[in-house]
């Protein structure tokens, strides 16, 4: 469908785009889930034939009326924010198993409903993926077809050396800074930030009492997620997040913190980064717990009210936020290989930043540095990592990365790959 007809705006193509394609051809309904702003309309209305938005009065009037008659119209036929009139659900269903071809629907969804019973019945009819805010490639789209691609990688294929001058420490920093959702990309960054700011203070003040009963001020929520993002890609520890809110909550338990973070889950605002528990050589025992993100990371410099010369004179912090950086896009590439990203990290102090697992075995482990100049440093302390881990039950990883922030692309004499973030391709 034309969007620009319909909505107004040219359609900007996503890596999305190939798997929901492919699961259009499989399932007879396809669920595309994720934060609210980060494209999902867009996505969908650029492979659907017909749609209803449910965030319409209109349209929901209908659907109080005559929900069949919301499904009518050319297939895949696009029901936006679907869960605003639950009986959908169950009336596609009933259509996709009528039906013998696939294809028939796209729904879409910033949140999941707190009752679940309905989404387990789309077993064998629905297929779900999941739409993230924009990577560093989808937002500058390069026309140039160089760059590393990860699925490239993962067949063996080294990335052509490239050493001309990378990015400098500043346009990094502006880089990490500038928003994924795709509204906000292009917006000069003091405006940007604002928007920012009033997504976070929707999503405390109306998204998050709609889906629990939270009695608390939305401040709490608020606070929150500026902690979450001081925390950003740590392991999550309740009671440390729990301390953080104690200025605006001085009760609040590490159980209460646990439950809001699920809230927040749910609405795709917060991601978790699992822990990988492959078997190990030595008797050093396995970290389970998972690491925090949020859906994009200006969102995090939003919430802790960072700017360009804070970062620039706080390298910690921006390490920080460029690991969950790395994280969010090497999640969307690992997502179209049906992959994902998890992280690694024993007693001994032995960690991998990333390590990307594919459903036929094959696995790799990626180290995040922020400068150039660490890619030794990366690259060793990713080797010492790999040493511990039994290969004779997982295998060799596909292949070792180093991810940068600043910094060339090319291969070490040990056979690791170092390339900069914003050359990363699916």
């Amino acid at each position: 469908m034309d969007t620009k007809a319909e909505l107004g705006h040219e359609y900007l193509p996503r890596v999305i785009d190939t798997l929901l394609a492919e699961a259009l051809d499989t399932a007879g309904a396809v669920v595309i889930e994720g934060a609210r702003a980060c494209g999902k309309t867009m996505t969908a209305m650029n492979a659907a034939k017909s749609y209803a938005l449910m965030d319409d009065p209109a349209t929901r009037s209908i659907a109080a009326m005559a929900p069949q008659s919301l499904l009518e119209g050319g297939q895949p036929r696009l029901l936006d924010e679907w869960q605003l009139s639950e009986q959908l659900w169950n009336l596609v269903r009933r259509r996709v198993d009528a039906a013998t071809e696939p294809g028939l629907f796209i729904l879409t969804g910033s949140a999941v409903p707190a009752d679940d019973s309905t989404r387990h019945t789309g077993a064998g009819r629905f297929l779900r993926i999941r739409e993230r805010t924009m990577t560093w490639y989808e937002k500058e789209r390069p026309a140039d077809e160089g760059g590393v691609s990860l699925g490239k990688l993962f067949d063996q294929e080294p990335p052509r050396t490239e050493l001309s001058a990378g990015l400098g420490y500043a346009e990094l920093i502006e880089r990490m800074l500038t928003p994924g959702f795709p509204a906000l990309a292009g917006m000069p960054q003091n405006r940007a930030r604002r928007m920012l700011l009033a997504y976070i203070d929707e999503v405390a003040k109306t998204d998050a009492p709609r889906l629990a009963d939270i009695r608390r001020d939305p401040a709490v929520i608020k606070q929150l997620i500026a902690a979450i993002s001081r925390n950003l890609a740590s392991e999550a520890e309740y009671t440390t997040l729990a301390k953080d809110l104690r200025a605006v909550a001085p009760a609040i338990t590490a159980e209460t913190v646990a439950s809001y973070i699920g809230v927040l889950e749910r609405l795709f605002v917060v991601e978790r980064q699992l822990a990988w528990t492959p078997e190990l050589r030595s008797r050093a025992r396995l970290r389970t717990s998972a690491k925090l993100h949020l859906a994009d990371v200006s969102l995090a410099g939003a919430a802790m009210g960072a700017t360009p010369e804070s970062l620039q004179a706080d390298p910690n912090t921006a390490g920080l936020l460029f690991e969950s950086a790395a994280f969010h896009d090497l999640t969307v590439y690992a997502s179209a290989l049906g992959g994902e990203v998890r992280h690694f990290r024993d007693s001994n102090g032995h960690e991998i930043d990333a390590v990307i697992t594919l459903p036929d075995g094959r696995w790799a482990g990626v180290e995040v540095k922020l400068g150039g100049a660490q890619v030794a440093a990366g690259a060793k302390s990713l080797a010492a990592s790999l040493t511990q881990i039994d290969t004779s039950l997982v295998k060799d990883p596909a292949f070792k990365l180093v991810l940068t922030g600043t910094g060339q692309t090319y291969q070490l004499d040990d056979g690791t790959i170092t390339c900069p973030l914003h050359r990363l391709r699916p």
